[in-house]
Formats: structure tokens, C-alpha cells, sequence
């Protein structure tokens, strides 16, 4: 082989066959260097732009997410001279400390990892790869008698949250207070009456003339947890109480791929032996520090950015099937919470109609309640949905389940009710409007939603969000639906549950030949 080198003289060079294998041996290295340094720069970016407090499911605090982009929709403008007269608030308590439940699955977990580390030391294993955290850890929450109050974050989710709507709607809160004018419902739960209070008091804040803030006394009035159908209509309802048992061993079940799969990457990498309990609580463990603590470094750093997604994925599953539009009983009985809103629209367009004096009548329902309790009024509303779904929940159609990362997916626990997570439903009057003077728009987090009920709009005539998106829903009854037993009125699953099994391992594996069946 000859080689020509040189820019005025030739010389030739004489090569042997060793010699170009030699040089095609160090360019494979040199490309196989390149490609994988290139790799690790990624990885390195990835994790580096990677906030793992955004993929805490329902875990997550509000400040965080709540202004999370979602699909690159563009809100309608509001036409001029339409006048919100009335606002609908339906909220989840703010952050809240672990129950007490929890507390003590994250005492066993400080157990059961001192044991693993003990049993490695004696066995003369290497715990070099052991992060210095794990060694002698113990819960932040160890000691603790009560658990699952609003906490200080939790309470300035809501304060600031007060304060936003009223500067959002300033003339719908210029009146002076009065508690039949504004009012506040919580459930009987302290965390959800601590977070309504905490509300108010950023919403009426400089209203009074208590202490150096100016704040003023109101009230916030509750039902009982045992009658309480409005708020806490999951705790009432006979029959979800049934399924939810029956239906959460099978859930669990469908967990365990992913937290098998984890396992044993954590066990690979940091040598102790690590159970698929043990994965668990310490997801939680991260969603706990991370929310609450703001330490994203520890239990959280056990895990790789496509381990949290997987996880985090795990945990919205959950949410879909037992909350959310996993099951048409999951959301119907959340009949009378739409009622009570529907209700208070027809009382506000009946006072502006009839102009009634300005505090003769309700300007504002603001209600505090629970993930139990947004979850299903969102399903109710339709929304996180796509395409032809929202026909199919009206018909009572299968639905997939939300998609198994990297692809993208609608449903989130920490879009669709994260600590503090709330929808508002406002009442605008556009007098101008002679066909359809009234709307209603739907925030969801502070942010307008489409509703697929109303062609995707988020401004929705008053009478098609009356006949299109409330009126399917409202010829179910509460206690029917709760208190007649399935074997006298059947509901429908809408995730397809006898293909639920099929569907997960398809996900997971793509075929239907390597799990035995799992019937929910």
C-alpha cells in the first residue's frame, strides 16, 4: 500500500497489513472513547436538569408543580366586559407530616438497613459503594407519637394561595365578609380545616383588625365524617370501601415488576441486600425528604432519574385505578360534590338576574378536603383526558392505563392533585353575549384546563358545562350508587380490570407469556 505524503515532493510509504490493522484498532477505540464519553456527558445532563421533587406523584408539594407546562396549551382570553360573579374552590389540604403508619414503616426500614449493614461488616463485604447517610440513619420522624398534620410548608401553600385568588379576582372579594357570603367547608380531618384557615387568613388578610397583619375572624363550618357526602364522599360510600379492599392487593401486584427490577439494581450497586419492601420505603423515604425536607440527596440519590419515573409511574397507577378513572364508582360517587357546585352557579345567576342588593347573596364556596376528594371531582369534570376518552368515560368504556415511561402521558398524581393541588370553577356573566351570557371556566392548580366536554375549551358556556359535562353524571344517585349492593347495580369498569394483568405485563415485557395472571 502506498501512501502519498508531502506537498511538492513525493514520497511513498510502504505499509504492511499489520500496520492498518493496527490503525483501524485504534480508531475503533478512539470512536468507541468518543461515543461513550458523549454518553456519559448526557447521562450527566440528564440527572443534572432532573428535579426529582416534580416526579413525587401525589406526594409533591404545590409550589413545585403548579406551574409544571402541560402539553403547550394556550388559555382563551377572557372577552371584555365578562365579570366573575361567583368561584367554585375545591382544594387538597397543604403538605402534610407522614402518618403515623408511615412513621413506623420508615423505623422498621432504619432497622432492617442497620441489620443488612451489620450482617455485610460481618461478612466481610466491601461497603465502600454505601452512601455515608445510610450508615447509623435514622427517620427524622422517629419518637413521634401523632403524625399527618399540616405542616409550616403546608400552611404557606395555602396562605399564599389566598392571597393569589383574591389578587386574581379582586371584585369577586371586595365585599365586606360575611360568612354567607364567603364560605369556607372543610372536612373533619385537622390537616383539611388547619389548611382552610390557613387559606382565609391569606385571603382576608388586612380585612380586619387583628394583630399587626390586620386579619379577621371567619368561619369554617363541617359535617360529620359520618354523613359527610360532599367532601368526604369516599368514606360514606359502602361499596367503594369493598372495591378499594378488594381491589388493592391486586394493585400491589402490579407493582412488583417495577420494585423487583429496582431491587436488584440497588442491590448490584451498593452491595447490601436490599427487599423489594425495603425499595418501597425507600421510594417513600424520598418523596418524604424531598417534599417535606427539601433533601433530594439521600434516599432519593439511591435511585437513577429512570428509576423515580418508573416509580413515580407505579404510584400514578395507583391513583388512576383506586381514585381516579380507573373505575366509574371511583368518580360517580363524587355526585354530590357537582351537584353542590352546580347548585351555586344556578343561586349566582339567579341573584344576578334578579339583581339582588350586593351581600344578599353567595359570592364564593371554598371547600378543603382531601386527594380522595380532587381526584374524582377532576374525573368528574373530565379532565387529564384525550381525544375520544371523554366519550368513552360517558359510555362507560375501557380505557388504557397511562403510559409507562419515557413516553409521555396526561395523567400525573402530581399534576392532578398534588399537596394543595385544587380546581376553581368561576362564574363569568358576559352580558354581551345575548345566546350564552353566562360561562364557566375551569382552573386547574391556578392554571385554565381544557375540558373535553366543551370541544377542549377551557371557557365554557354555563348550559353545555350544565348538559355536556355535569348532566351525564348527575342522573347517577349517591345512595344507589353506594349503598345497593353490585349484585343489584353493576358498575361498569372503566380500565378494563379482566385485562388489567394483560395489559401491565404487555407494558412491561411485551408479551403475555412470563407473569401468571393477575385478576383485579
Amino acid at each position: 500500500m502506498y501512501v502519498y505524503s508531502g506537498s511538492t515532493e513525493f514520497c511513498f510509504l510502504q505499509v504492511g497489513v499489520e500496520g492498518v490493522l493496527a490503525f483501524a484498532m485504534a480508531m475503533a477505540v478512539y470512536w468507541l472513547f468518543l461515543l461513550s464519553s458523549l454518553f456519559v456527558l448526557r447521562a450527566d445532563a440528564k440527572e443534572a436538569g432532573f428535579d426529582v421533587r416534580r416526579h413525587l406523584s401525589t406526594a409533591a408539594r404545590y409550589g413545585v408543580v403548579k406551574d409544571v407546562a402541560s402539553n403547550g396549551f394556550v388559555p382563551s382570553e377572557i372577552p371584555n366586559g365578562c365579570d366573575a360573579i361567583h368561584l367554585n374552590l375545591v382544594a387538597r389540604h397543604g403538605t402534610r407530616s407522614p402518618t403515623k403508619k408511615r412513621m413506623r414503616e420508615l423505623d422498621h426500614l432504619s432497622a432492617h438497613i442497620g441489620e443488612l449493614i451489620r450482617d455485610a461488616e460481618e461478612q466481610n463485604l466491601s461497603l465502600k459503594q454505601v452512601p455515608d447517610w445510610l450508615r447509623g440513619w435514622k427517620s427524622p420522624w422517629r419518637g413521634k407519637l401523632k403524625g399527618g398534620e399540616l405542616i409550616s410548608k403546608g400552611e404557606h401553600e395555602l396562605y399564599d394561595l389566598g392571597i393569589r385568588v383574591r389578587g386574581t379576582f379582586p371584585d369577586l372579594f371586595d365585599e365586606e365578609y360575611h360568612p354567607d357570603v364567603y364560605v369556607l367547608k372543610a372536612t373533619q380531618v385537622p390537616r383539611a380545616s388547619s389548611s382552610a384557615v390557613a387559606f382565609g387568613m391569606g385571603l382576608f388578610s388586612g380585612k380586619g383588625t387583628l394583630g399587626p397583619g390586620n386579619h379577621r375572624a371567619f368561619a369554617v363550618t363541617s359535617e360529620s365524617r359520618a354523613s359527610d357526602i360532599k367532601l368526604r364522599f369516599h368514606d360514606c360510600c359502602e361499596n367503594y370501601k369493598d372495591f378499594r379492599k378488594k381491589q388493592e392487593p391486586g394493585v400491589d401486584k402490579l407493582k412488583e415488576p417495577i420494585l423487583d427490577e429496582i431491587t436488584a439494581s440497588l442491590v448490584s450497586r451498593y452491595g447490601l441486600k436490599f427487599t423489594r419492601q425495603d425499595t418501597a420505603s425507600l421510594w417513600f423515604l424520598c418523596k418524604q425528604e424531598a417534599s417535606l425536607l427539601d433533601i433530594t440527596d439521600q434516599a432519593c440519590g439511591l435511585f437513577s432519574p429512570d428509576e423515580v419515573a418508573s416509580l413515580e409511574w407505579t404510584d400514578d397507577l395507583e391513583v388512576f385505578i383506586l381514585k381516579g378513572y380507573g373505575n366509574s364508582l371511583n368518580y360517580r360517587m363524587g355526585v354530590p360534590l357537582l351537584k353542590d357546585v352546580l347548585e351555586s352557579m344556578e343561586e349566582a345567576i339567579k341573584a344576578r338576574e334578579e339583581k339582588f342588593p350586593p351581600g344578599s347573596y353567595e359570592k364564593a364556596r371554598l371547600r378543603f378536603a382531601h386527594a380522595e376528594t380532587v381526584v374524582p371531582f377532576s374525573c368528574l369534570l373530565g379532565l387529564f383526558l384525550e381525544g375520544s376518552e371523554f366519550l368513552q368515560i360517558q359510555r362507560e368504556q375501557p380505557l388504557d392505563l397511562p403510559l409507562k415511561p419515557p413516553q409521555t402521558r396526561n395523567w400525573r398524581g402530581s399534576t392532578v392533585a398534588p399537596f394543595g393541588g385544587n380546581n376553581m370553577l368561576v362564574l363569568y356573566n358576559c352580558p354581551s353575549n345575548t345566546s350564552s351570557p353566562y360561562f364557566v371556566q375551569v382552573l386547574h392548580n391556578e392554571h385554565p384546563i381544557p375540558m373535553p366536554g366543551c370541544g377542549g375549551a377551557d371557557f365554557c358556556p354555563f348550559e353545555v358545562f350544565k348538559d355536556k359535562i355535569a348532566a351525564p353524571h348527575l342522573k347517577h344517585d349517591y345512595h344507589v350508587i353506594c349503598n345497593v349492593k353490585p349484585e343489584a347495580v353493576e358498575h361498569r369498569p372503566v380500565s378494563g380490570y379482566a385485562k388489567l394483568s394483560a395489559f401491565f405485563r404487555w407494558l412491561i415485557w411485551g408479551d403475555d407469556t412470563k407473569s401468571d395472571k393477575v385478576e383485579l
